[in-house]
């Protein structure tokens, strides 16, 4: 199954059962990205897990792991280069801005996602010195 089968896929269970998704993500909290291709122009949409905020519910965090992958997704220069998306939340579809998230913020923000989904440790193995993977802030607009 190609990469673009299996988004569709989970976009399509997603929108099916008002966000929720199973298999490996079942239980994980799942958003859809719209994002326009900086290069194509074209919209796409990429499924991930997310990590609300615990004061702030205008405000999500999403991470470019790529599943430990030695580049960044396509979708995480897509978002840094426009600076705003919308995203498809349970049954709710809004806009966001995007902010990279930098330094002790990120690495606390990475470190809890880890401490709730372990498979994001994996992922970061993987990256050592490769990459540090980046965290992207999603306010509401």
């Amino acid at each position: 199954m190609s990469g673009d089968d299996w988004n569709t896929k989970i976009i399509d269970e997603f929108r099916a059962n008002e966000g929720r998704v199973g298999g490996m993500f079942e239980g994980a909290p799942m958003l859809l990205i719209h994002h326009i291709g900086r290069k194509s122009g074209r919209e796409s949409v990429s499924p991930t897990m997310y990590l609300p905020d615990d004061q702030d519910p205008d405000l999500i965090y999403v991470f470019a792991s790529k599943g430990g992958a030695p580049t960044n997704p396509g979708w995480y220069y897509n978002l840094t280069s426009a600076g705003a998306a919308d995203v498809e939340r349970g049954t709710e579809t809004y806009h966001v801005s995007v902010q990279e998230v930098t330094g002790p913020d990120r690495d606390r923000l990475y470190a809890e996602q880890v401490s709730r989904y372990p498979t994001f440790g994996e992922y970061e193995k993987k990256t050592a010195g490769i990459r540090t993977i980046p965290v992207l802030a999603l306010r509401r607009a």
